[in-house]
């Protein structure tokens, strides 16, 4: 999901066989189509069900937020590749739930949930924050040329690094079970180890084969596979398919607006984050696209990419839904099929809203074991860490950039593994210091202002 702007020229020879502006033939979009949703799908509904079987919600909140996160995606992914006045950047730039909120939702959703709060008004509290967080991308895309010098790409590094390393402990909670497993005492049992074995073993064979649409598919098909193990062994109920309502009636601020100061931060950080990873999107979509990656439209297009992530996030917090950002996974579907055309980007828009629209599509996304998620997921959030690590790779890592990393990485490991450090602090440091994604992130960007960088020679 993080891409690295590049100041690179447009390539002369063309590996195109539709372009942006091209409307290839109906069987050829809905082809293309397919795989974009196919890439995409289960990074869609995942974060949606592991914030709502983290924080325990009932099935019927469950499914009406599964649902809303497929619908937002569609209306966001239509925003950003239509393009509405300066909102959207105009290419086959696909949108959908970001895992890189994961970490501080469920912190604040546990605590709040700690403290005696009810779903409804947990919920309000959630949305209502990210509703007034995702102003930071708005902001930022007016004056992105200044946020670049704060938010550096050493900083972008170590900060998706964090939201990686410190994912992986939900995944892994996933595979032994979940919550649930951890309070009747089964977590961890065989039976979940080797659904999540299963899982894992076979994303690892598909991404060694040479067939580029088994890699792509790789997710997809590994977590059909362990579904259909687990409903073998008898670990899968039906019986709740049975009352799956027939369509889903979009509700905007089901739960009501609300707001938690101790969420607003670490959402304010991995927005900012998340809107330089946009810029690596949409620079990778422009260069696979055969776009310029420089000059005014250039610009124009991440501008607009970056305000579009920022309202369709918005847009997704009135819906019931966590915020959306680009997808780099389409960059691929794009190199491999030839077809840049955005028409087809409609097609996959139109396909999101549409399952969003069925309850039954949320229903059967309920029914996956929480150790095939999680045998899924771990390899997600793998690669987040992987990915800021590509990201550090690329800065000169002298002995400044040395300094900034070690400290950033021990606050922010440190604290994610040991919160309690913080207790005698006043409530406004808990506060901002309630995710080790905030502590880690903060700690980098305030060394990357105070430490004076070093003279070269």
């Amino acid at each position: 999901m993080t891409g690295q702007h590049r100041e690179t020229e447009r390539p002369r020879s063309s590996d195109l066989i539709y372009r942006l502006e091209d409307r290839p033939p109906l069987p050829q979009t809905l082809f293309a189509a397919m795989q974009h949703l196919l890439a995409m799908f289960v990074a869609v509904v995942t974060p949606s069900l592991i914030i709502c079987q983290a924080l325990g919600l009932p099935a019927h909140d469950t499914n009406t937020i599964v649902s809303m996160s497929l619908l937002a995606s569609g209306v966001a992914s239509f925003i950003q590749i239509r393009t509405i006045g300066p909102v959207g950047s105009g290419l086959l730039s696909i949108q959908g739930t970001s895992f890189n909120f994961l970490g501080p939702i469920i912190g604040a959703g546990l605590a709040m949930k700690a403290g005696g709060a009810d779903v409804p008004t947990m919920m309000a509290a959630i949305f209502g924050t990210i509703l007034a967080a995702s102003l930071t991308e708005v902001a930022i895309s007016r004056i992105l040329q200044h946020t670049r010098r704060v938010i550096t790409p050493l900083v972008s590094g170590i900060v998706v690094t964090l939201i990686g390393l410190t994912l992986i402990q939900i995944g892994l909670t996933s595979i032994g079970g979940g919550y649930a497993a951890i309070e009747d005492g089964s977590f961890g049992s065989l039976d979940k180890l080797l659904l999540a074995g299963i899982v894992l073993g076979l994303i690892v064979l598909m991404n060694r084969m040479k067939n580029p649409y088994l890699r792509v598919s790789s997710i997809v098909i590994a977590m059909a596979a362990g579904t259909l193990a687990a409903w073998l062994m008898g670990m899968i109920s039906t019986e709740r398919l049975a009352e799956t309502s027939f369509i889903a009636i979009p509700a905007p601020m089901q739960y009501g607006l609300g707001f938690d100061g101790s969420l607003l931060i670490p959402l304010v950080i991995v927005f900012a984050i998340t809107s330089l990873e946009a810029i690596g999107d949409i620079t990778a979509t422009s260069e696979t696209s055969e776009q310029p990656v420089s000059g005014p439209v250039y610009l124009k297009r991440i501008k607009g990419g970056v305000l579009a992530d920022g309202i369709n996030s918005a847009l997704a917090a009135v819906l019931n839904s966590f915020p959306n950002s680009t997808f780099s996974q389409n960059n691929g579907i794009i190199q491999l099929t030839g077809v840049a055309s955005r028409y087809i980007g409609y097609f996959v828009a139109g396909m999101l809203v549409l399952l969003g629209l069925f309850p039954a599509v949320a229903n059967l996304v309920q029914l996956i074991p929480e150790p095939v998620l999680g045998g899924a997921t771990i390899v997600m959030f793998g690669t987040i860490a992987a990915s800021g690590v590509r990201i550090i790779s690329r800065c000169e890592l002298d002995r400044r950039a040395i300094l900034i990393m070690a400290l950033s990485f021990s606050m922010g490991l440190g604290i994610a593994q040991k919160p309690e450090i913080l207790q005698f602090m006043p409530d406004m440091v808990k506060s901002i210091l309630s995710s080790g994604m905030a502590a880690g992130g903060l700690t980098a960007i305030l060394l990357n202002l105070i430490l004076p960088e070093e003279k070269k020679d």
